[in-house]
């Protein structure tokens, strides 16, 4: 959900762009409207948030990545305080705002602040609480958390299994043992997303007994329930870092990979539109078991493509795209309880529903963009001097 002004990428950021949209498009419907104000965007735009977790997955992998391929160890410290001073001011900023003005930020009061400080607020969340739209936020730092300590806890055992390359860094990247592990892994926690969502469904899944109130906190916000959301990107850098080869012929194929893309997104919008919540019913079994992998896995496909050189990322070029990825992560986060506060004085300010809407799009553009650079740029500036890399010896920048 995050990205800084160095290294950019226009397929990056325009699929970043679109994510924000698609979030955007969702909540207004839920929270302002009622009604899919802006048709089928609407209705499946929560799927914005599965495209930021892979884009995220990417972003962090191929850092991480590109280290371990040029045999170079992460250093935790390094890595979390840069994470750290990338997402937390601001978040900060606004978590404050929610608790210090609860009536205008959402008019119910937050879950306990410890639960937002320690990223568990998504567990058992129940939709409709203020500040509800951090949970994804909380699975992403969960992710940040994570990930580099199972790096580092592969790069140890790589060096001592037969045939992992023992102590020479540079034979360790070579190894096929440790890349069929990592692989392994990836397929062991697909399959466990997978498995965690199909037994969790027969729980809550349907309309009968009232069960299916329980699908969004033991299902769609949990951290077991989503996380698999992240190893699309990670299979990518993955590609690009390890399989030098092979990636040459994933950029020679940008077209491909960009077509495949937009056709698996496509039956994955149908899949969402017709199958997932279905009236009377309660919400679809494979678009729950398998429907949140396979979403996912269509977007890794165009993350995939938007770094191609011949994919129509490269020349594609959507107005303000680039404006809109970098503020992305504060509209993300100041866009609910802006549409709140708009919506709770449509009738006192006497806005038709039309100049509603402009108030809360530009209203939210504006506030992401003061944000951004209020914010979130001068901790980058900060966080990009006192730790300009993931190693101790690095000292040149990677994108947020």
């Amino acid at each position: 959900m995050h990205s800084n002004r160095l290294s950019r990428s226009n397929g990056l950021d325009t699929l970043r762009a679109l994510a924000i949209v698609l979030v955007f498009c969702y909540h207004y419907m839920v929270f302002v409207s009622g009604e899919p104000t802006f048709g089928w965007l609407s209705t499946a735009g929560w799927v914005g948030v599965d495209l930021f977790f892979v884009l995220s997955g990417y972003l962090i992998g191929n850092q991480v990545f590109a280290l371990w391929a040029a045999g170079q160890k992460i250093s935790l410290s390094a890595f979390y305080a840069r994470r750290a001073l990338r997402t937390w001011p601001v978040f900060w900023l606004v978590l404050a705002a929610f608790f210090i003005f609860p009536a205008s930020m959402g008019g119910r009061t937050p879950p306990p602040l410890w639960t937002f400080l320690t990223f568990t607020q998504n567990y058992q969340l129940q939709p409709g609480t203020a500040f509800s739209h951090a949970w994804s936020l909380c699975i992403e730092e969960q992710f940040y958390a994570v990930f580099p300590l199972v790096v580092l806890a592969a790069w140890w055992l790589r060096a001592r299994l037969p045939g992992g390359g023992g102590g020479d860094a540079q034979a360790q990247v070579q190894s096929p043992l440790g890349l069929r592990l990592a692989w392994l892994l990836m397929a062991g926690l697909l399959a466990l997303g997978v498995g965690a969502r199909t037994v969790l469904w027969f729980q809550y899944g349907l309309e009968e007994g009232n069960a299916i109130q329980g699908y969004h906190p033991h299902i769609y916000y949990a951290t077991l329930c989503r996380f698999d959301e992240f190893l699309p990107g990670l299979a990518v850098a993955m590609v690009k870092n390890f399989y030098p080869a092979l990636w040459r012929k994933v950029i020679q194929s940008g077209m491909g990979f960009f077509c495949a893309g937009l056709l698996a997104c496509a039956a994955m919008l149908y899949g969402v539109l017709q199958h997932y919540s279905i009236e009377g019913y309660g919400y679809g079994f494979f678009m729950t078991a398998f429907g949140y992998s396979l979403i996912a896995w269509a977007f890794g496909l165009l993350v995939a493509s938007a770094l191609a050189p011949r994919s129509p990322w490269h020349w594609l070029r959507v107005p303000g795209a680039q404006h809109l990825a970098l503020w992305s992560y504060s509209i993300y986060l100041i866009h609910k309880p802006l549409a709140f506060y708009i919506h709770r004085h449509t009738a006192q300010w006497s806005l038709t529903p039309g100049l509603e809407l402009a108030a809360v799009v530009l209203g939210s553009l504006a506030l992401g963009a003061v944000l951004y650079h209020a914010v979130e740029l001068p901790f980058m500036r900060l966080r990009d001097a006192r730790f300009p890399g993931l190693t101790k010896r690095q000292t040149s920048t990677s994108p947020g």
